[in-house]
């Protein structure tokens, strides 16, 4: 029986699947307390003129998602860790003090960028891990080490944002990092990369305990910038370690060769959403880094959706259109699938659109109505009128 327990305690699959049990369990059991020190402190968000809130919120889930993370992932003695896990955790380490201090004393958008740049050049350049070939498409294979130097930074900087910008309703950057980060550990575990997919199973399972009292009436938390920047950070990572390690594609027959492709359409929510908005910004003659309510999951909200059906759609969304490339992949090159990603945003752009104009004519409608029975209600003679006729 012993060798039986030994056995199973030193099986990778146990390992990462309990890596995400217990993420989950200290998640669940850490943000009670965070929930309460938030309450007594007041350290917690007003609704305001964008929210889709109208009570005051604690916004610290990111310190437990941070710490179930970490907890779980050091259960483990992880042999293949390399020297990007051990730079990934010093980069989230200075991305959580970041995000701590810009979550409870605010910080300004130029420090909280240079944090930024900081923690993604740790590991872009002491790490190695970089856009090194674009295999393939538009006939570009490697590039040259000067360019994917500073291209793999703005990588990291825009999808740490891009997850950060789809942080607005409930449970929807939580969702899309727990899906997100299941699909990378699943692939990092069938292909023998351990120490990777005992790391994204356990954010993944830090996500599962927060979404739970994301969603919560009583109890609610939102993952704040703390928990944006961590989560973001993870998932590019993940992306990129994920092309990086199909470069020998040409050799290896388990390896993708539409590699770059499915990591962006493991991540398309974010990445569309923040392509739209910026779009929509610049055609209006707006700083694309001023917020409003032009985001799909703002648009789905004010279309009478809830938070949880919102939220649904676009985890709905990110499932099929990876199912959908991963079945074309094998007989797709990588160009013509970046087409076919180009197409596949024009249908999100015009669905947004309809959307939001259907939107516009039911306010428009809702004036009109509201003037017709002021109207109206001006033209009914009040009894004083009526009795001195």
């Amino acid at each position: 029986m012993s060798n039986f327990f030994l056995t199973l305690y030193n099986d990778r699959l146990f390992q990462i699947v309990l890596s995400a049990i217990v993420a989950c369990t200290t998640s669940i059991t850490a943000i009670p307390v965070i929930i309460k020190i938030s309450r007594l402190k007041n350290l917690m968000a007003d609704p305001g003129e964008r929210s889709s809130h109208i009570t005051k919120t604690p916004t610290l889930g990111g310190v437990a998602i941070f710490a179930s993370t970490l907890v779980s992932y050091f259960l483990w003695e992880n042999p293949d860790e390399g020297q990007l896990i051990h730079l990934s955790i010093s980069a989230l380490v200075i991305l959580f003090f970041l995000g701590v201090k810009d979550d409870i004393l605010i910080l300004s958008p130029k420090k909280k960028m240079i944090g930024q740049i900081g923690a993604s050049a740790l590991i872009v350049i002491f790490a190695d891990l970089r856009i090194e070939n674009l295999f393939g498409i538009f006939g570009i294979h490697e590039i040259p080490y000067l360019i994917s130097l500073p291209l793999t930074v703005f990588i990291f900087i825009a999808l740490i944002n891009a997850i950060n910008l789809i942080d607005g309703i409930d449970g929807l950057a939580g969702g899309i990092g727990m899906i997100s980060g299941g699909m990378f550990g699943l692939w990092f575990y069938l292909n023998g990369h351990y120490a990777l997919a005992c790391l994204a199973s356990s954010v993944a399972g830090s996500l599962v305990g927060f979404l739970r009292f994301n969603y919560s009436k009583t109890s609610k938390i939102f993952m704040g910038d703390t928990g944006s920047l961590i989560v973001g950070f993870l998932l590019t990572m993940f992306a990129l370690k994920f092309i990086q390690l199909n470069i020998e594609y040409r050799f290896n027959p388990n390896a993708s060769f539409s590699a770059p492709i499915l990591a962006i359409v493991v991540l398309i929510v974010p990445i569309f959403d923040t392509l739209r908005v910026f779009i929509i910004r610049l055609k209006d003659k707006k700083s694309p880094f001023v917020g409003d309510r032009n985001h799909l999951h703002h648009i789905l909200i004010d279309s009478g959706m809830s938070h949880f059906q919102a939220s649904v759609i676009l985890w709905t969304f990110t499932l099929i259109s990876t199912i959908l490339f991963l079945t074309i992949s094998k007989t797709t090159d990588n160009t013509t699938s970046l087409y076919i990603l180009f197409s596949l945003f024009a249908v999100y752009m015009w669905i947004s659109h309809i959307l939001k104009k259907n939107i516009a004519n039911r306010k428009e409608e809702a004036l009109k109505n509201d003037s017709e029975a002021t109207d109206n209600q001006n033209k009914i003679p009040s009894q004083k009128e009526l009795a001195t006729s």
